[in-house]
């Protein structure tokens, strides 16, 4: 029941910023990209700040843990990667097509898989490494923009750098998974809004209608506010390769507005990358992790609650639903079927 949850929260992340790419294309007529990159988070951090308020008093009755000094690291490494990101990505949709450029969003999960593997010890078994290869072979025939001359697109190229950034801040993000997802939230998207708007302010152009500004804003609390809240609540249960891999299905909803909207042409090297991408997407959805593991003794703070194998503390009062206080896990050894989550980060 957990993982399906977590699994609904992963797919509402993906369809909302499914909207990113071709809606920001059609912004970025009007707006300079770097000033878009900054509108967009500050939509989402002050979104997320109005919604707080708004549902303060159903606030009160879920419980959160907070953000304490230990996460600082973390939180700092997510804020910049989300200035660089945003940017390299809205530079890529102004030299490219909305539908690449949404497709290519999914060699996030190869980037996030890797990175999760070498620098947070995350399991990827070999249904995830072919669908990794596949990923990623579909995303070098969509950054190839001339097949018999094998010249690349440069805004393939900002697009894939962008999917690094955030393969990278997922990584930082799952680590602040089990902590409160609307405190990260608004952090990331004033901390990265304003950092995006301070480049702008020195390279960019702060020009815009009001309307357009309120447009971007809008956009960035849907597609980047409610999203990563969202899928920062489908990291605590799927860890941060999985997440991406459901994240997935965000390019394609990309590609199926820029097609119906933007009426952009479909090329016979995009289709062919995109069943590429589908079966990467499929292969990487599908795979399955069990094995005996061990837990280290572990004491920390985050929502849970006592109807899992790991929350069956005896040092604490039986309580009934979601709950937060710091708790110990004791050393146990046993086999089931698993997922990275925040548990189970271990060596193989």
């Amino acid at each position: 029941m957990k993982k399906n949850t977590a699994v609904v929260y992963a797919i509402l992340a993906a369809l909302l910023f499914g909207i990113n790419a071709p809606f920001s294309k059609l912004l970025l007529d009007q707006i300079d990209p770097l000033f878009l990159a900054a509108l967009l988070y500050l939509g989402a951090g002050m979104g997320m700040t109005v919604l707080t308020i708004l549902s303060k008093k159903h606030r009160k009755d879920v419980k959160e843990a907070r953000l304490t000094k230990k996460e600082m690291p973390y939180v700092v490494l997510m804020i910049l990667l989300d200035i660089a990101a945003p940017i390299f990505l809205l530079m890529g949709i102004s030299l490219t097509n909305s539908s690449t450029a949404a497709l290519l969003g999914n060699f996030e999960i190869a980037a996030t898989s890797v990175i999760a593997m070498i620098f947070f010890k995350e399991a990827i078994g070999k249904r995830m490494w072919i669908a990794i290869g596949f990923i990623s072979l579909a995303s070098i025939l969509l950054t190839i923009s001339d097949t018999l001359t094998i010249n690349l697109s440069i805004g393939a190229v900002f697009v894939m750098s962008s999917c690094v950034c955030w393969g990278f801040e997922n990584n930082c993000t799952q680590n602040l998974s089990i902590k409160d997802p609307v405190q990260v939230v608004i952090l990331k998207g004033f901390g990265s809004g304003l950092g995006a708007l301070l480049i702008a302010f020195i390279w960019g152009d702060l020009s815009g209608s009001l309307l357009y500004i309120i447009l971007a804003m809008t956009l960035g609390f849907v597609a980047y506010g409610l999203s990563i809240f969202f899928y920062v609540k489908a990291q605590r249960g799927l860890g941060a390769a999985r997440t991406s891999a459901y994240y997935a299905a965000a390019p394609f909803m990309g590609v199926l507005i820029s097609w119906l909207v933007l009426q952009e042409p479909i090329t016979f090297s995009f289709l062919i990358a995109l069943v590429i991408m589908i079966l990467g997407t499929w292969l990487a959805l599908s795979e399955n992790h069990e094995h005996a593991h061990i837990h280290d003794e572990e004491t920390h703070e985050h929502s849970h609650n006592h109807d899992d194998a790991h929350h069956l503390h005896e040092d604490h009062p039986s309580v009934k639903g979601e709950h937060c206080h710091e708790h110990t896990h004791k050393n146990t050894a046993h086999s089931h079927c698993h997922l990275p989550d925040v548990h189970h980060r271990h060596m193989h």
